[in-house]
């Protein structure tokens, strides 16, 4: 518990331990405000439905990473959700204890800097919050019982998100040309709720809040509040993702970019600090249940366009990714087929 960043971070200067090899410093360079990222008005979809999918797929293609306004989650849950996330990690240490654990099985689990600290080469400055969301009734009496209305608020918001996330598959689905319904039941069946809080930094040229990565899921949906701190790498330059009122940031995971055959892009990301303010974040992974088998659509394949990966469980990519630290191609590489033909583990 003493380890969490927020019960030292305003006593100590930067610990050596947390400092980054020179080559993935953040460094002082100013980063590209972020006008460059797609935002897709959602709400139009009503109106031109074709377009709105065009949209949605050219950003998924181009950059892996776009923001998503009119998208149906009220302003209300927003803030809600955003506030009591806060609230519990400004909590006392004392009431937050019987959450905090280094087991990274744990349903409920309060940590920080990464999957397994005991075994990082350096940390990173970042105390998390994670828990499934799926089967909700379940898991909802795992999640934390202070701040009172925590449960109630994160229940709406992971109900909410699951729905738009749903939604922005069914674009996605319609701009691949695949069968209607396609990512639903097993493909999009578990959902993890994971909220990152970083602190004031002393030296945030000198350490990550989280290291450069592609999530490993099928598709995340972000609140990412109103600091800067999120920046994707795009055409060998990091460019930070702007806070936009009441929007919500979409990502790529590798999961959809290895069902469209590589015709999505899992775009690489990572979170910078601050000297000044605290930054909380709270994102959903829509994810396969680990049991599914995952593989190019057949649809998107032919002769001229074989396949790219072997079929694979989810499960199996799982524990090859943690294992490689999320290395973005490294853990794709066993994955891939050198020749047209898949092979189910």
């Amino acid at each position: 518990m003493e380890r969490l960043v927020s019960n030292w971070y305003n006593h100590r200067a930067l610990p050596e331990s947390y400092i980054c090899p020179p080559e993935t410093r953040p460094g002082k360079l100013s980063i590209p405000s972020g006008d460059t990222i797609p935002v897709v008005n959602l709400g139009e979809a009503l109106i031109n439905r074709s377009n709105t999918i065009l949209n949605v797929l050219r950003a998924s293609q181009k950059f892996g990473f776009f923001q998503v306004v009119n998208h149906g989650v009220s302003e209300k849950v927003l803030n809600d959700t955003m506030n009591v996330v806060e609230e519990f990690f400004k909590m006392p240490m004392e009431e937050k204890a019987s959450l905090y654990s280094e087991d990274p099985n744990k349903v409920c689990r309060l940590y920080t800097s990464n999957i397994n600290y005991g075994t990082e080469k350096y940390h990173f400055w970042r105390d998390i919050l994670k828990h499934h969301c799926h089967p909700l009734d379940d898991c909802i009496k795992l999640w934390p019982q202070k701040p009172t209305r925590y449960r109630d608020v994160i229940r709406t918001f992971s109900v909410e998100g699951k729905k738009l996330g749903l939604t922005i598959l069914e674009l996605l689905t319609e701009g691949l040309g695949l069968e209607s319904g396609y990512f639903k039941k097993d493909l999009s069946e578990a959902m993890l709720l994971v909220a990152n809080h970083y602190p004031p930094c002393p030296d945030p040229s000198l350490t990550l809040g989280l290291p450069k990565h592609c999530d490993p899921n099928l598709i995340t949906i972000l609140l990412q509040g109103h600091t800067f701190g999120l920046q994707v790498f795009k055409d060998g330059q990091w460019i930070g993702v702007q806070p936009l009122p009441n929007a919500l940031v979409v990502n790529i995971g590798h999961q959809l970019r290895i069902v469209s055959n590589n015709k999505l892009k899992s775009a690489e990301h990572r979170a910078v600090t601050n000297s000044k303010v605290a930054r909380t974040t709270v994102g959903l992974f829509i994810s396969s249940s680990e049991d599914s088998i995952i593989e190019p659509a057949k649809s998107l394949t032919d002769a001229a366009q074989p396949p790219l990966y072997r079929a694979f469980r989810y499960k199996e990519f799982l524990s090859y990714y943690f294992s490689m630290m999320g290395d973005t191609e490294l853990a794709l590489q066993p994955f891939k087929l050198p020749f047209n033909q898949s092979v189910i583990s």
